[in-house]
């Protein structure tokens, strides 16, 4: 599923720009690098992984659009057709360029100067850093936030770690799967969970971008709301000032998060070749449950970066 010289040019291009930053022909570009070369060892990881080779009386795989209105309107049909042909790119190439065109309009609306600013006045409230540390870093991060090549790395690194998003969590529900004893390979997992994060991530993402323009600046939370501006969740009941776990925990019970976790669960159910509802339900809500408790303890740890 993964062309190996691909993944060698992610690689090595990715280490050639490390080595240009590192030696100041290419300053401010190490995190570029570093992401593109993160980027070619996962893909070369996964070109290891053994192909799928559909059963002869599979049926004919969907076309693209077949597959991302599908998700939408057919989410069982669709899955059991991933089954069989279990295609992934598109779904990722969409989350991440709607990842990169949401954080893109962000920075620019919000502006980088606030939300370094922002940023460096909570690290110097938690204490962790030197007030002379933290005006240090505020004048290099505010002279990163305007190079071009800042906003490459941006949008590059969106689009990898959205990629490698998706397969770490795939991953995880493919391990999730097998202890459950069920009947699933890792690229079934991963057109699955690409596909099932597809209509709340088009949903959430094209709504938080009206309400960037419908909202004045000042109402936007420059960390907070990086991620996105639709409140469907139980967050809205509590203040993130004086009630930081609170509004995490309740913020992880929305209508969208249902609604992918159901995704998810029935893309686990007809993604495999034997998997029981049971066995899906409890792989979802368990990984879930496990990314909630890491979000409170994270919140616990640093409330001032709620607030």
């Amino acid at each position: 599923m993964i062309r190996r010289p691909i993944a060698f040019v992610f690689l090595g291009v990715g280490c050639a720009i490390l080595i240009a930053a590192m030696t100041k022909l290419l300053p401010g570009a190490a995190a570029l690098g570093g992401g593109l070369a993160f980027c070619g060892a996962v893909l070369l990881g996964l070109s290891f992984v053994r192909r799928h080779t559909p059963a002869p009386d599979a049926p004919a795989p969907m076309t693209a659009t077949e597959r991302l209105t599908g998700i939408f309107f057919e989410p069982s049909d669709t899955f059991r057709n991933l089954r069989a042909h279990p295609r992934w790119l598109v779904a990722v190439l969409i989350i991440g360029v709607l990842g990169v065109i949401y954080s893109t309009a962000f920075t620019q609306r919000i502006t980088p100067e606030r939300i370094v600013n922002y940023t460096s006045d909570k690290l110097g409230e938690s204490g962790f850093v030197p007030p002379e540390q933290v005006e240090l870093a505020r004048r290099q991060q505010l002279e990163a936030a305007r190079a071009p090549v800042t906003r490459i790395t941006s949008v590059v690194n969106t689009l990898v770690f959205s990629f490698v998003g998706v397969a770490f969590v795939a991953l995880l529900y493919w391990v999730g799967v097998l202890i459950f004893v069920g009947r699933i390979n890792y690229w079934q997992t991963l057109a699955v969970t690409a596909h099932a994060w597809l209509p709340a991530t088009v949903i959430q993402k094209s709504l938080s971008l009206l309400l960037l323009y419908l909202k004045e600046p000042d109402d936007i939370h420059p960390v907070l709301d990086q991620t996105g501006l639709v409140r469907d969740n139980l967050g809205a009941l509590f203040s993130p000032a004086q009630h930081p776990v609170l509004y995490v925990a309740a913020g992880s019970l929305g209508l969208l998060t249902f609604y992918t976790l159901w995704l998810t669960a029935t893309g686990l159910r007809h993604g495999g070749e034997r998997v029981s509802s049971s066995a899906a339900w409890s792989v979802t809500l368990g990984f879930w449950l496990i990314a909630v408790l890491l979000g409170i303890g994270w919140t616990a740890l640093f409330p001032q970066f709620i607030s």
